[in-house]
């Protein structure tokens, strides 16, 4: 197995663990936290797929996507401090009241 596989193997186990955390977890916080390791997953592999066919667009494409993954963060969590204030805890299933 090359060092491309290997990253590629790498980012699909954090893929499935952050996956597996989404589904599994109750906690608001650990449920981002997972979120983010997804993310950091998927751009491990466009900055391995970028490296192995020695282009830049993998690299210009991960730039992007933190730049989109901080303002995202920064919202997210304005969004869990407003519903930790209104209901006073960071269990998801204190939020059901918000469905559509």
């Amino acid at each position: 197995m090359d060092r491309y596989q290997f990253l590629v193997a790498l980012a699909g186990l954090l893929f499935a663990m952050g996956l597996l955390g989404v589904t599994i977890r109750r906690n608001l916080l650990v449920v981002m936290m997972c979120l983010e390791i997804m993310l950091n997953a998927v751009v491990l592999s466009f900055v391995t797929f970028a490296v192995r066919s020695r282009t830049l667009s993998g690299v210009a494409m991960t730039f992007f996507i933190y730049v989109a993954a901080s303002c995202e963060i920064a919202l997210a969590m304005a969004i869990v401090v407003l519903l930790v204030k209104r209901s006073g805890s960071l269990d998801l299933a204190a939020h059901r009241d918000l469905k559509g």
